[in-house]
C-alpha cells in the first residue's frame, strides 16, 4: 500500500494522513501492534495520541508493515560486538523520492551544487543510509568533480580551491571528526560553499559540543555556511538547520517531545524531554519513533538536538520479549 505523503501541504493533509498510516501500521505491523496493544493505546483519534515506537526495536525484531521483500537493509554503526539496528526498506522508490523531495524544498535544484563527501568512517562499512544520500545527491548533480573522499584531505582541499575559482556553488557534506581535520589542516575561505556536518565522531575523537564544533568551522571555513543534518538509520527522512542549530522537517515529518521520566507523556514547546519524530516516508516500517535523543521542539514545527539519553534504553522495550 502506497500513501501520498509527498504531496502534503497543509497541517489538516499531515494530520489525515499521519492517522491512516497509524491504523494502517496498527494492523500491518506485528511489533507497533502488540506494542500499542501492551501499553493499551489502540484507539487514537488525533495525533496526539498517536503513540510511539522506542527506537530499541529496530535493533532486536524486524519493523516491517507489509509483506513485500526487502529491497535494502540500512544498518546503523556500532562498536565492535554491539547490536546495530537494522531498517528493512521494502520500496526503496520511498527513500529516493524523500531525498529528491527534501533536497529540492531544502536547497534547490542539486544540478546547480558539485556535491563532495566527507564519509570515511561510513565507507568503511555497507548498509550506511547515509552513503546511500550522499551517493544519490552526486549522481544527481551530474558534475563530473562531485564525489567521496575518504583519507585524502589534501586532494579534497585541492578541488575545493580550484572550484572557487570557477565561483561554483559547492555542497561539502561530512561526518564531524573528518570535517575538524579538514579545518585543522586546510583552513580557507570557501564562498559559495555550504558544509553539513551530520554528527558522528564515532570514537575517533573526543566529542564535542555542536556550538564549539560550528565556532571551529566558521574560523577555519570564514566564508562558508555552516549547516546541519539530522538523520538515522531508522528514519527515511531528513531535517536541515541552516543555522546549524535549529531544524526544520519537511511537510511529512513532525517532531514532538516526551517527558523523560514518563515515555507516554508528551511535555510543551521549548521545554527539554525525548524527541518523538512522525516520519510519514517509513509507512513501510513504523512512521512513530521514540528516539534517544534529548532536545526541544517548538510551535514553528523546528527543533533542537541537545544530546542523549545516558545508558539509553528507553523505558517501553521490556514489555515485549526479544524475539524474531
Amino acid at each position: 500500500m502506497r500513501f501520498p505523503v509527498f504531496t502534503i501541504d497543509s497541517k489538516q493533509a499531515f494530520e489525515k494522513t499521519a492517522l491512516e498510516i497509524y491504523r494502517y501500521q496498527l494492523q500491518e505491523n506485528k511489533v507497533y501492534s502488540q506494542y500499542c496493544r501492551l501499553i493499551n493505546r489502540t484507539e487514537a483519534k488525533t495525533i496526539e495520541e498517536i503513540p510511539f515506537l522506542p527506537i530499541q526495536f529496530f535493533k532486536s525484531h524486524p519493523i516491517i508493515s507489509n509483506n513485500r521483500a526487502t529491497e535494502i537493509t540500512f544498518t546503523s554503526s556500532g562498536t565492535t560486538g554491539s547490536t546495530v539496528s537494522k531498517h528493512h526498506v521494502t520500496d526503496l522508490k520511498v527513500y529516493d523520492l524523500s531525498l529528491d523531495h527534501s533536497f529540492e524544498q531544502t536547497y534547490g535544484n542539486i544540478e546547480d551544487y558539485v556535491i563532495l563527501a566527507l564519509l570515511p568512517h561510513y565507507l568503511d562499512r555497507t548498509g550506511s543510509s547515509l552513503v546511500y544520500m550522499a551517493q544519490r545527491w552526486i549522481n544527481h548533480s551530474k558534475r563530473p568533480e562531485s564525489g567521496f573522499y575518504l583519507n585524502n584531505l589534501k586532494e579534497l582541499s585541492q578541488v575545493l580551491e580550484n572550484l572557487q575559482k570557477t565561483q561554483q556553488k559547492v555542497i561539502l557534506i561530512g561526518v564531524t571528526f573528518a570535517l575538524l581535520q579538514l579545518a585543522e589542516n586546510h583552513a580557507m575561505p570557501l564562498e559559495n560553499t555550504i558544509i553539513i556536518e551530520t554528527g558522528g565522531m564515532k570514537g575517533m575523537r573526543k566529542e564535542i559540543v555542536k556550538p564549539e564544533l560550528h565556532q571551529i568551522l566558521r574560523k577555519a571555513f570564514p566564508k562558508a555556511s555552516i549547516q546541519s543534518e539530522y538523520g538515522m538509520t531508522e528514519l527515511l527522512s531528513q531535517a536541515y538547520a541552516s543555522d546549524g542549530i535549529n531544524f526544520t522537517t519537511p511537510p511529512w515529518m513532525k517532531v514532538f517531545t516526551r517527558d523523560t521520566n514518563d515515555p507516554l507523556a508528551k511535555i510543551g514547546y521549548g521545554k527539554t524531554g525525548g524527541l518523538n519524530i512522525i516520519d510519514l516516508a517509513n509507512y513501510n516500517s513504523c512512521s512513530f519513533i521514540a528516539t534517544q535523543d534529548l532536545g526541544k521542539s517548538f510551535q514553528d514545527g523546528s527543533f533542537q538536538v541537545l544530546g542523549r539519553f545516558d545508558h539509553s534504553d528507553i523505558r517501553g522495550c521490556n514489555l515485549m520479549a526479544v524475539d524474531q
